[in-house]
């Protein structure tokens, strides 16, 4: 099954930035908080949402029902993931209530061809895919998104907000970003949210690619000098590197004409490469960050929502197999568990390198500029910075609880006890979270952890009001 392409050309200059955040937009506290949403099907969008749920427990009064949500500036969401960080992204903290009951235990596989012992379905998963784009895009539109595009995003929002998927033929990850689309000469704004969700969770066999088709020569690109530079920088990370490249070969007609999408976390399973773009792209010491918040900000929270299991596929145990699909699907999960891996370690390293970066920008300022920006001089320590970086998973859990939670399948349709079980783990996860409670102590926040068995609950004592 082949898709059709889903992107329109643009003639007319850059792509918008997906999110533009001005001062009326700015929360006059010090919290930054970025998210990062794993893979794992329906479990993991449901893992991402009890992690959300966490954080709106944290700090709430009459005055602030959504607790520490209006302080999430960040989301980036691979496959299954990526649902969640992109509804968020679109509704903010107010569509975090009902997400369980308008798409959590719904079935999202109502368009899906998806059993396995149906000879058309394997047939179509050999040949490319068992699915195509009007299956799952279908669903999340008549669910969650209503045809939002990311010009609705940029509308509506203040989140930066970071889907990922993977280039299949340049072996790259693959950002929805208007730096991607201004070398395909195509438009973002136009392009559904749906759509680009689809792409991030199109697992192999099971989805056909989405296709994308390089506009290239239908407008004026010009390469972005931040991209020149990563590219023959010699500090620059191959990753970075390999993303100019892939970028170069789309506005190059003769190079690539289609790309062909799937699952996100086949390169990337934490979405880190949006992060070193946003490095990159900045030229400044504190982008993606504004000025303002730079100097503002006293903490940040960077937390990753891992939803992978472990599990031994039965044929571990006996001299036969894998073999057909069986060994297809070994290969792509063997190659998204080692994404895995690397991913939280490459982006742990970018964000210390930018915390770095931020206390030297904001010690190199004069006195008169920092109250311009922060609106007075009181309190101000330019080395006061503190950075929280942390992964909640199933890890941390008791064995008993963990060989529960890795029964879970990843599929994109649970039952209802599986989905309020991961739900319930992601909430349980973040608040047993050393680097969370960390971030809550350092924010005035005062309270124990909560133990493994859920026995213990964080109890909160005081957060800066904020404004939004």
């Amino acid at each position: 099954m082949t898709n059709a392409p889903i992107n329109r050309p643009k003639q007319d200059g850059q792509n918008a930035p997906i999110v533009r955040v001005g001062n009326r937009d700015l929360p006059q506290d010090d919290l930054f908080i970025g998210l990062a949403f794993s893979g794992g099907g329906m479990r993991a969008s449901a893992f991402a949402h009890g992690m959300l749920e966490a954080l709106q427990d944290v700090g709430q009064t009459p005055q602030n029902p959504h607790g520490l949500l209006p302080h999430v500036r960040l989301v980036t969401g691979v496959s299954g993931g990526s649902v969640t960080a992109a509804h968020f992204g679109l509704t903010g903290p107010k569509g975090v209530q009902g997400y369980r009951e308008r798409f959590l235990i719904t079935n999202a596989e109502k368009y899906m061809a998806n059993k396995a012992y149906n000879p058309l379905t394997i047939a179509r998963g050999l040949s490319g895919g068992a699915n195509g784009r009007a299956t799952f895009g279908r669903y999340l539109d008549e669910t969650l998104f209503h045809n939002a595009t990311f010009g609705d995003l940029a509308k509506r929002s203040d989140i930066l907000t970071w889907i990922n998927a993977a280039d299949v033929a340049s072996e790259t990850s693959f950002l929805f970003s208007p730096e991607t689309f201004d070398a395909l000469c195509s438009d973002l704004s136009a392009l559904p949210l749906s759509e680009a969700v689809s792409a991030s969770a199109a697992f192999p066999l099971v989805f056909s690619p989405i296709v994308l088709k390089a506009h290239a020569k239908q407008c004026n690109y010009q390469e972005p000098d931040w991209l020149t530079a990563a590219r023959y920088n010699p500090e620059a990370t191959a990753t970075m590197k390999a993303h100019g490249q892939v970028l170069e070969s789309y506005a190059n007609a003769d190079d690539v004409q289609y790309i062909k999408l799937l699952d996100g976390g086949i390169t990337d399973n934490f979405g880190t490469i949006a992060l070193s773009v946003a490095r990159a792209k900045s030229q400044n010491q504190y982008g993606p960050l504004t000025e303002e918040q730079a100097v503002r900000v006293r903490n940040f929270l960077f937390l990753v929502a891992n939803a992978g299991v472990e599990k031994d596929p039965a044929w571990a145990n006996r001299q036969k197999g894998p073999g057909g699909v069986g060994l297809a699907r070994a290969i792509v999960q063997s190659a998204m568990k080692s994404a895995t891996r690397t991913a939280y370690d490459a982006m742990r390293l970018t964000l210390e390198d930018w915390h770095a970066d931020v206390i030297e920008f904001r010690c190199s300022l004069p006195r008169a500029r920092v109250k311009k920006l922060r609106g007075t001089l009181q309190g101000w320590d330019c080395k006061d910075v503190k950075l929280f970086v942390g992964v909640a998973s199933f890890d941390e859990f008791p064995d008993d609880m963990r060989d529960e939670l890795n029964t879970i399948p990843t599929r994109l349709k649970l039952k209802v006890d599986q989905v309020d079980m991961a739900i319930e783990a992601g909430r349980r996860a973040t608040r047993m979270n050393p680097e969370f409670n960390g971030l809550i102590r350092a924010a005035g926040l005062a309270g124990p952890v909560l133990a493994a068995d859920g026995a213990t609950q964080i109890t909160p004592t005081r957060i800066s009001p904020i404004r939004n």
